[in-house]
């Protein structure tokens, strides 16, 4: 059987996320069928250098004791110089190894750096495949803003919304409160550009405003304030088209949250109480099938690929789309792969997928 070479890339990086991105490298990890592929390990640590680690899934479990982390271990794992060449090498010690050619990378970043589109750009640079959306597509979902402007523009509902950067708010702070008076309460305030409910604040009064931009500033130099939307929270995975087709469809999953101000990052990643995740929804089948095609229509709008998570909000007055995720977690309890475990692909299966779209594209 030919071996593809698998470069898993990018998990870790310089992001907040770094510790989310290890975790689901470490589940890809031990996910991949070795009498199918090669897998070549490599982790970015916190500094952003390359290097190569194990091919171990336990050494990233994810552990609300000790996050996983990519630590630096001398070791660094050099580009190919030309796109006319798919050859990684590694040097250690001083000497150089080849690490062989690879046939595609699945980048398992979250957050800048990453999923923003740099590393697609790097990629498509190098002119090797890989899993997951292109330049535009990836910066495109990364920023809140924009997304929810493409968005709307495709004639899909969003949530009320002001976006606000660093310099807006210490400059004037009065006209950001009175432009944010008319979206309501309470209000979720968000970095315009992370991922994983990091740097996310709910308030309930104009009192909160302050601190919760200076948390959302925290990940970021631009904040959205978005009216905080009633309905049920659900998710729903997207896989690429293979050529001739168009992109499909999970099942979707909901969220209940039962003890928890929204589904932050403990419930997300460290299985924290007060959150339910029921796979699938209960769903008419018309409610799912209109859902299903409005993710879809997220997923061409936004100029996605391979995969995205599509999260809306079904209120008395239909979907509310809430954001498009292009590189969606893989932990063991990320909706992402339940909705499609849901819909009948295994996770591996799911992996192998996504590495031959990558490869047909």
């Amino acid at each position: 059987m030919t071996h593809k070479r698998v470069l898993v890339l990018l998990f870790g990086g310089r992001s907040s996320e770094h510790s989310i991105s290890c975790a689901t490298a470490g589940g890809v990890l031990g996910a991949l069928d070795r009498e199918r592929y090669d897998v070549i390990p490599v982790g970015i640590t916190r500094d952003g250098a390359f290097v190569l680690e194990r091919d171990d899934p336990s050494a990233f479990a994810l552990d609300p004791d000790e996050l996983p982390e990519v630590r630096d271990d001398g070791s660094r794992v050099r580009w190919p110089d030309s796109a006319l060449s798919r050859e990684l090498t590694v040097e250690r010690d001083g000497e150089v190894s080849s690490l062989g050619e690879v046939d595609v990378v699945f980048p398992i970043l979250h957050g800048l750096w990453g999923e923003d589109g740099t590393i697609q750009g790097l990629l498509e640079l190098a002119g090797i495949p890989y899993v997951g959306s292109g330049v535009l597509g990836s910066a495109l979902g990364m920023d809140k803003h924009f997304t929810k402007t493409v968005l709307q523009a495709a004639g899909l509902q969003v949530a009320p919304w002001v976006t606000v950067t660093h310099d807006q708010w210490e400059r004037d702070q009065d006209a950001v409160a009175g432009r944010v008076r008319d979206l309501g309460s309470p209000l979720f305030v968000k970095p315009a550009r992370a991922g994983s409910s990091v740097g996310v604040t709910k308030i309930t009064s104009a009192e909160g405003l302050g601190d919760a931009l200076e948390t959302a500033f925290a990940e970021d130099g631009k904040a959205i304030i978005e009216s905080a939307v009633a309905g049920r929270e659900i998710e729903i995975g997207v896989l690429g088209a293979r050529p001739g087709e168009r992109p499909r469809a999970s099942v979707a999953g909901e969220i209940v949250v039962t003890g928890r101000g929204f589904y932050d990052f403990d419930a997300k990643y460290l299985d924290a109480p007060g959150v339910d995740l029921v796979c699938p929804a209960d769903l008419t089948a018309d409610e799912l099938a209109e859902m299903q095609r409005l993710a879809v229509t997220a997923f061409e709008a936004i100029d996605c690929a391979g995969l995205a998570r599509a999260d809306f909000f079904l209120t008395d007055h239909g979907w509310v789309i809430n954001e498009v995720n292009t590189m969606p977690g893989f932990t063991p309890i990320s909706m992402f792969p339940k909705v499609w475990q849901a819909s009948g692909f295994s996770y591996p299966e799911l992996i192998d997928e996504l590495i031959e779209l990558a490869l047909a594209r």
